[in-house]
This record gives structure tokens, sequence and C-alpha cells, in this order.
């Protein structure tokens, strides 16, 4: 695969025509986009059961409006890890970025910052880190990945620090990538220099790419965690006793994550696995989500069932795909608007004010 545009026709800039709604953008993407980039952002693994489950998780659940409720506007400003958003939303973490578009994560941190929403940059950008924090001023997380030498997962862990990120966001389902099978029926190869703008040696992307596993474990990420200059978040998070090994090692949040389906087939919905997760954390630290999110109201759903924040990736990476910061900006701007939207109809003036009692479960 290589480094050429990802969609046949030039992208317009007229952004109402670009993406009208969040249904159209996936169609448009579908379209549009080649062969061999939509798979790479649209396939999950294996025969593709937990992408499929992930979306059925959210089909599940109704939201019971609360009627004549005297909501005329609502506030969706949140916090999470400090940080003040303009929505408890962050963009995930997106590899390979500039085999999508030029604009790569450039664009999405750009994008991010004009929405008033973090973005969790990923240690497999084609981008240097410090390039990013230079671009927005917006709040950014640093994302890593639980494998490899620890020296050199602290040496970025302080570059990020130095550079001004938040926290750093510690993927622990990634030890290898897993068996994409849509990519391989399609022989899609991706070029090393997609993934090494942290890592110019070319190392990390090889490992990556390999078929050896990670030898960290638990301990290992403790004793990480225990020397790291900045908050920690553990990414991959699935069951109540990974809740607790997270909260042994001094996570200050925690995001309930199969990666998009991307990773172990038939691993569980994430939207299922949220209160379990919540169960053990009890509060102690924030909990986000990802996974199969594809409308305001889904992110209404995972607010209700007690999520702090919802990340948002496989939208993101389609809108950028298509045409680079202008598209992301707009997909924010359409997953926005439905929340709000959203939030009236079901009586909801703000955040707090969204939970359980507004959900039932589908006969």
């Amino acid at each position: 695969m290589t480094s050429q545009p990802a969609a046949r026709p030039a992208p317009t800039t007229d952004d109402d025509a670009l993406i009208r709604t969040l249904p159209h953008l996936h169609k448009r993407a579908q379209s549009e986009l080649l062969p061999d980039v939509w798979a790479y952002i649209d396939s999950g693994a294996g025969s593709e059961t937990t992408v499929d489950d992930n979306e059925d998780a959210f089909r599940a659940w109704r939201i019971l409006p609360r009627q004549l409720a005297g909501v005329t506007t609502v506030d969706t400003t949140a916090n999470f890890l400090g940080l003040r958003l303009a929505a408890p939303i962050l963009i995930a973490p997106i590899g390979c970025d500039g085999l999508l578009h030029p604009d790569g994560q450039r664009g999405i941190v750009e994008a991010a910052a004009e929405c008033g929403i973090a973005a969790v940059i990923s240690e497999a950008s084609g981008l240097a880190l410090e390039d990013l924090a230079a671009v927005a001023a917006g709040p950014k997380l640093m994302q890593v990945h639980a494998r490899g030498d620890v020296g050199e997962v602290l040496a970025l862990a302080e570059r990020a620090h130095a550079a001004g990120y938040a926290a750093l966001c510690v993927t622990i389902d990634c030890p290898v990538l897993g068996w994409r099978e849509r990519l391989r029926r399609l022989s899609v190869t991706v070029d090393p220099a997609h993934f090494s703008g942290n890592h110019p040696d070319g190392r990390f992307a090889a490992e990556l790419l390999g078929e050896t596993g990670s030898a960290w474990t638990w301990r290992t990420l403790a004793d990480v965690a225990a020397r790291l200059p900045l908050p920690l978040v553990i990414k991959g998070v699935l069951s109540g006793a990974d809740a607790t090994h997270a909260l042994d090692c001094g996570a200050q949040a925690v995001i309930v994550s199969n990666h998009g389906g991307r990773q172990l087939d038939s691993a569980p919905a994430t939207l299922d696995q949220l209160p379990e997760v919540l169960e053990v954390i009890d509060g102690q630290i924030q909990v986000a989500i990802d996974g199969g999110f594809r409308t305001g109201t889904d992110w209404f759903k995972a607010l209700a069932l007690g999520a702090d924040a919802v990340l948002l990736g496989r939208s993101v990476a389609m809108g950028l795909a298509l045409a680079g910061r202008a598209a992301v900006a707009k997909v924010m701007e359409l997953f926005l608007a439905e929340l709000r939207r959203t939030m009236l109809l079901a009586g909801c003036a703000r955040i707090s004010d969204i939970n359980a009692d507004l959900l039932r479960r589908r006969p």
C-alpha cells in the first residue's frame, strides 16, 4: 500500500456537500476510498464478529424520553482527567495516519482543538509527537503500546511530558496485530514509514507488524507506571479482573476497549462489558469507552450506562481519508449536533442529567 491520496475524486472544500450525516459519511467513504484504504479503516479481526457485536450492543437499548422537562438549551461540557472539554469525547489513537491523507494526524489535532475536544495521539503515527504538539494548543494525550523495551516507552513518555501532553495512554490489547482477514484477502501491506514518526529507526513498526507477541505483564506495567512523569490511562480493559489490575497500577482512568474489534475476534462488545468494569472501578477513577460508536444516540447510551467519556476512531479515520482536517471537523460537528438534539428530546439539560433511568432494554 502506498501513501497516495485515499479518495478517488478530488475532495470538495464545501463541508455541507462533503458530509451531510454520519451514515452519509460511511456511504461516501465506502464508495469513494480506494478498496485497500477502505479495508484498512473499516475491517476488523477474523470474521468481524466483534465489530458487529459492538454495534449490536447499542441496538439492544432504547432511550425513554423525559417529556415536558422544560429543557430549551443543553450544556455538553465535561471534565476528563482534569481537562475541560466541549463534550465528553476524545479522538481515539489512529495509526498510519499519513496513509489516509496528507494532513495525517496534524489534521486530527487541528480539528480536535477547533471543536474543543481532546485527541489521543498514536505512537504509530507518521509524525513525531513534538511536531503535533506544536500544531494546536488543544488538550492531547500520548498513546503507547505495552510492548517492547521499557526504557524506550519511558523515553517516549518523557518526550510527551516535555511537549505538554496531558497524560500517557497505554494500549494493552495489541501485543501483536490482530488477524485482519479482509486485509489479507486484498494482500494489503503497509509501508513501515507510516508508523515511524516517533521511531525513525523503523524497529517499532517491524515489531508491531511482526508475528511475535509482547513479554509485558501487569507487573511490567506497574513498574513503568511508578516511573511515569504523566498521569496513566490504560486502554483495552474489558473485564473486572483487568480493572482491578489497572487500579493496582495507579491508573487515573481506564478505557473499556476491544480495539474496535480489530484485535481478538469474538471478544465481547465493549458496551456489554462496561457495567462489569464500572462495578470494580466504583467511582475511584474515570472510565471511558470506545467501539461501535456510529451516532450521537450511541454516545448518549454509553453515558447513560455510566461512561465518563467516549472515544471515536473509525468515523474520524473515514473523514480524514475523504478530505483531511475539514472533514474530521465536520464529523465532530455532526456527532455533537446529534448529541445535543438527543439530549433535548430526552429532557437532559446537562451531561450529568444523562443516566440509566432513561434507558430500556429492547424486548
